[in-house]
């Protein structure tokens, strides 16, 4: 899951002429552990799962491998050219293997008009990944805030 590259991504959309769509988050919001049968999770290890995974509600996530998070919503208004929304993972400090110290992971992920549903979620698969703390969670289009959670792993 390290490393994300950061991109320019609001002078990229300003100077390209794209567009702001009516882009908006439609009902609840979902947040939690997303729930999974699998239980012996070895480093580097991801677990396919499916856009419909069950969710257990709550803010308080365990620190331990294998735990995936994050929250689930319904986005409309969205067209396929519009300006890609902007995943903004805050973290209480994740220091990869090169001692490298990363406060924040940035995702830009391009809109898919046809998905019914939308997933920002960070999953354990590395041992240096587990930081107790806050864990926060954005989505951005443009300079627009369309959703955000907080977690707290311990």
């Amino acid at each position: 899951m390290i490393p994300f590259r950061m991109t320019a991504l609001v002078a990229f959309g300003l100077a390209s002429g794209m567009a702001l769509a009516d882009v908006r988050v439609d009902g609840p919001i979902e947040y939690g552990i997303f729930e999974s049968q699998y239980k012996d999770y070895q480093p580097g290890e991801r677990v396919l799962t499916r856009s419909n995974q069950t969710i257990q509600r709550t803010d308080v996530i365990p620190a331990k491998l294998g735990t995936k998070f994050g929250m689930r919503y319904t986005l409309t208004g969205k067209q396929e050219k519009d300006t890609p929304l902007t995943l903004l993972y805050l973290t209480p400090g994740v220091v990869s293997p090169d001692g490298k110290r990363h406060d924040k992971f940035v995702v830009e992920q391009q809109m898919a008009a046809g998905a019914p549903l939308d997933v920002m979620a960070f999953e354990f698969t590395e041992h240096y990944e587990v930081v107790p703390g806050e864990w926060r969670f954005m989505v951005f289009q443009g300079d627009r805030l369309l959703a955000e959670q907080s977690f707290t792993v311990r």
